[in-house]
Order: structure tokens, then sequence, then C-alpha cells
């Protein structure tokens, strides 16, 4: 009888530490702000979720997915488009963000137009240019295949498809892509083995003075909006903020995104007009364009030497995740 206790007790154990994988809390980050009181992990709904995640079936024409624009392999960005492809070749008006890290953020979106993640996924779903189809449409689908029957039976306990449901899932996943082990990662913990280069240790060195007041460690974004100098595309004309809060001080501020993974998640800025990261701190040195709502901590930036840049670069790429981006729980075949 003792010996089964302790098997049993050791399957929980198991089936716990599991769970726990699912989702953590890095060491020295800050506490999530998603709400996990609402929407409870667990194996079954994430797994869910990582299925509808890659399911063109949640598209008007069942032929685009979310990983259509969120590729694994590119920290879930959509690799050499400067703008979404979405149905019918439909080109939108905003580059594809990369994802990660999401539990620690409160609004998304380039412009902060959804404010919980648990909504986000509607966005591009209903979005003419992007998915194109309504939420009803995909719960109708989603309940006429017995697959998703069963799954749905496995996560919640019983086969009741709802809006929900789908959306709390597809969060599930996406609250799983958690990126914290680059070689950054490993040197600010000390371990063994793991130490910057000279160059590397020269562009953290400038990256703390120029850009992380922006992109603040340890998640690489102080998830606020900024206007960072960016001409105004004449045939975009985007406003950026201003387009959600029709605050006129919010005009050409955008979400300020997380450097992690940069290496891989190009091109760059809300409308990918910047093809690699030459180009990126070119701008910053060259072509802020000084605006009123400009943000004050371009006012006055450095003109870097090309020693400088190649250096900032060189710490920017310390914090591409391989174990990441070749995690299989993330991608569609596991």
């Amino acid at each position: 009888m003792r010996k089964l206790i302790i098997f049993f007790s050791a399957l929980l154990f198991m089936s716990a530490a599991y769970v726990n994988q699912l989702f953590y809390v890095p060491v020295n980050w800050p506490a999530p702000v998603y709400n996990f009181k609402n929407n409870p992990i667990t194996k079954e709904k994430a797994e869910l979720g990582r299925i509808l995640f890659y399911d063109p079936i949640l598209s008007g024409n069942q032929m685009i997915s979310c990983a259509s624009c969120h590729s694994p392999y590119n920290a879930f960005t959509h690799i050499d488009h400067s703008l979404s492809h979405g149905i019918n070749d439909k080109i939108g008006t905003r580059n594809s963000p990369a994802l990660m890290n999401l539990a620690w953020q409160k609004m998304f979106m380039w412009d902060g137009a959804i404010n919980h993640l648990d909504m986000q996924a509607l966005a591009p779903i209903t979005h003419p240019d992007e998915m194109g189809s309504s939420i009803d449409s995909v719960i109708a689908k989603l309940q006429s295949k017995l697959r998703y029957r069963q799954l749905f039976y496995n996560a919640f306990g019983d086969s009741v498809i709802t809006t929900e449901r789908t959306l709390k899932s597809l969060s599930q996943f996406m609250l799983t892509l958690i990126s914290s082990n680059s070689k950054y990662d490993k040197v600010m913990r000390n371990e063994t083995g793991f130490s910057f280069n000279e160059n590397e240790q020269k562009g953290y060195v400038l990256f703390k003075q120029h850009c992380a007041v922006c992109h603040t460690e340890p998640l690489f974004t102080n998830n606020g909006f900024e206007n960072n100098g960016l001409e105004t595309d004449s045939f975009l004309k985007d406003i950026g903020r201003m387009k959600v809060t029709g605050n006129i001080n919010d005009s050409l501020k955008f979400k300020v995104p997380t450097l992690r993974n940069c290496e891989l998640t190009s091109p760059y800025m809300h409308d990918g007009r910047f093809r690699n990261l030459q180009m990126v701190l070119f701008h910053y040195t060259n072509t802020v364009s000084h605006t009123p709502t400009l943000s004050k901590h371009l006012q006055k930036m450095p003109v870097f030497t090309e020693i400088e840049k190649g250096s900032i670069i060189s710490f920017l790429k310390t914090l591409t995740d391989e174990e990441f981006i070749k995690n299989t729980n993330h991608t569609f075949l596991k």
C-alpha cells in the first residue's frame, strides 16, 4: 500500500512539474500582469490553444493561420514581410509583431487598441485584411469537427465550444511563449561558461546608456508608447496611438517592442521600413524627425561611430534565445 501511495504521489508531482513548465517566472523578472485566476493554465487548454494557433480553420477561407504571420522560427513574427499578408493576398497596414513574454504586457497591437490578451486574437480573426472571418463562423466550424469537440472535452470537461473558451485557450498557448534563455540571460544569471566578449560588453554599456530607458531590462521594453522620430509614410499615414485615444499628444506614438530575439525579427518598426539592425541604428543617429511628440529620450542622441554601432549590434545578438526558437512545444509538429 505504501508503495502505491509513493507511486501515485510521484505521478502527481510529475504532472504538476509539467504544468509548471508551461508557464514560469524567470529569475529576477517582475511579476506578470496577466490574471491567471481568471484563466488557470493547464496542459490540455494550452495544447488546444497550440492546435488552434496553427489551424487555418480560424480564417475565412481556411488558408491563413495565426502562424502564417507569427512563425515560431522567427520568434513568432512575419519574416521578410514589411507589412502583414492576409486572406486572399491582402496586405495589411502594419508589421506583424513578435510574440513572446505576453504575460508581462497589458496592451497589444502597435497602437494599444487591445487591452487584454484574451481579446487579442479577435482582432486578426475578424480583420478583413488579415484572417477575414467572424467569431460566429469560427465557432460553428469548430463545433462541426469531432476532433475539436474531443479537444474541448479534454480541456474543459465537456465538449461545449464557446468564444470565451476558444480565446482563452489561444491565450494559454501564447502565455507559454517565454523567452528567457539567451546568452544575455545566462550571463546575468552568472552561469558557468557564459560571459560577454569585449565587443558585446562595450555594446551593453552603450545600450544601457542610450537605449535601456525605453527597452528596459529584463523584458527589453517598457511596454509604453513612444514617437521614435520616423517620417510619416505618405501612403499609410499611420498616426499611431492617437488612432485609439484621439489625443493629439499621442500622434505618431507606437508601442515599444521588445528587443529580445531582434536578430531574427526583421524587418523593423511598425511598418517594417528597416531591413536590418544597421538601418535602425543609422536612423537613430542620422534621420530622427523632430516632430512635436518626439520622445524626450531622443531629443539629443549621440552620433554613434561605426565601431560603436557594431558593438551595440553584437550585444543585441546576445538576446537571441535558441532554446526558445527550437522549443518543439511551440511548433506545429511536436
